[in-house]
């Protein structure tokens, strides 16, 4: 989703981006941690930049596409199908609610833009040859020109473990995903380069990906696959594995930032959380499917006014939430919400307005002369963990004159989205099994 020079971009996720360019260090001397940057969709460092929009057309769009991104998490999200053909630092972009990463793939390094996807596992781009595949502006990647691409056979554990059907002898993935988007292709050993915030590239050798053949859905032109950051097997997070520690964190600069600086996303030690600071809530085990990453909300407080948020029906009422970085939005179950919003009217006290082609309901007239729009903190109660949320996390420029809720009702899973993540180091640590959160200013 970002652009290289000799470089190649990955997108992680409704909103991440990372860089990868020809010269690399191994795998081994990346052991400790790296970073790579992180470029928001509407950055003007993102190819998905439109200068002629003004800000709240931006946001607007934004809240369509988280919305949208609903789709994404339904039951059959994410999922492969069974049938049918240590420290790294990266710059994410945000692109459809989504943020990309720079990387590139093959030998030599062929530049990619992909959507970096908390909510999914497979990495995996667009390949020649792509008789059935969606629009793409840049080249698509030949497996044929790179010399260390190797398809997975069909005999392999690999193959089985990640339940990939056969063709020809060669192992075949299917990924579908709750919008109706689609990936299908071949299953493939590559080095995968990522470009880290030190200006050394960290070079992954047999990385797993899928090259793409039939690919269609809601991609959009400037982007060449996803990287999955995801909880399951095939996500890049598990393959790396060891060599971070299981470890990683992003820092989201705030999309009101004046700062002409990229998000970062941060790998094994560069990807510790530690301070006084720090909350730390579990990640809730044995829930489907592991791609997502499940935590506990216990209430949410309006002031001082606590609201019990509603249990999960599984889990012993654990798990009613997933974390993702690719959704803008908070979305709470309807009721809920209902009750969330009226507390937090009532606690603001002004008079309400509607803000044509915007999706929130709870909106209120405030010029951009204003000095400052005056919100009550909210706190997520998560299990073991407050985390603090002030007006800028909790209410978004929707025009010139108005600011409002940036929470929505869902009749869907909740949903932990991006502007709440916002200005806070988050940091997952998968040997633990918990989501950290520090306040941090995500500019410096």
């Amino acid at each position: 989703m970002a652009a290289y020079h000799s470089c190649a971009l990955v997108a992680l996720s409704t909103t991440l981006l990372f860089l990868l360019c020809a010269s690399s260090f191994s795998l081994a001397s990346a052991k400790g941690g790296f970073s790579v940057d992180l470029i928001h969709r509407d950055s003007p460092k993102s190819p998905f930049y439109n200068p002629s929009l003004t800000p709240s057309q931006r946001l607007a769009n934004a809240l369509g596409r988280s919305i949208n991104r609903l789709n994404h998490f339904s039951p059959a999200a994410s999922s492969l199908s069974q049938h049918g053909p240590n420290q790294v630092e990266a710059n994410l972009i945000m692109n459809r609610g989504e943020y990309l990463m720079e990387a590139s793939i093959g030998t030599p390094p062929f530049p990619i833009k992909a959507i970096a996807d908390t909510g999914s596992d497979l990495i995996w781009t667009q390949c020649k040859p792509c008789p059935s595949c969606y629009q793409q502006t840049d080249p698509l990647f030949d497996p044929e020109r790179s010399s260390t691409y190797k398809t997975l056979p069909c005999s392999s554990n690999q193959c089985v473990s990640l339940n990939g059907t056969c063709s020809s002898s060669n192992c075949r993935y299917s990924v579908s995903y709750g919008d109706g988007s689609h990936s299908r292709g071949a299953y493939a050993q590559e080095t995968l380069t990522l470009g880290s915030t030190t200006g050394r590239n960290v070079a992954l050798p047999k990385t797993l990906i899928g090259c793409g053949h039939d690919n269609n859905g809601t991609f959009d032109e400037k982007s060449s696959g996803i990287v999955g950051l995801g909880g399951g097997n095939e996500s890049l997070i598990t393959q790396l594995g060891a060599s971070i520690d299981g470890k990683f964190s992003h820092c989201l600069v705030s999309i009101q930032s004046q700062a002409k600086t990229t998000s970062k996303l941060n790998f094994g030690t560069n990807a510790v959380v530690s301070g006084s600071q720090v909350v730390s809530t579990p990640i809730v085990q044995g829930l489907y499917p592991e791609t997502f990453y499940f935590l506990t909300v216990e209430a949410i407080s309006v002031g001082d006014t606590k609201l019990a948020f509603p249990p999960s029906t599984f889990a012993n009422g654990e798990g009613n939430i997933i974390i993702d970085s690719g959704t803008t939005l908070t979305f709470f179950p309807s009721d809920f919400y209902a009750n969330l919003e009226a507390e937090v009217d009532k606690a603001i006290g002004r008079e309400r307005m509607d803000v044509p082609n915007v999706p929130l309901s709870l909106c209120y007239k405030s010029s951009e002369s204003e000095a400052e729009f005056k919100a009550p903190t909210l706190t997520v109660h998560f299990k073991g963990a407050d985390v603090k949320l002030d007006a800028a996390h909790t209410f978004v420029r929707a025009s010139e004159e108005a600011v409002c809720f940036a929470f929505a009702p869902t009749r869907s899973i909740s949903i932990y989205g991006n502007l709440s993540q916002m200005d806070f180091l988050v940091g997952y640590d998968k040997k633990k099994q918990t989501v950290s959160f520090k306040p941090t200013d995500c500019t410096k």
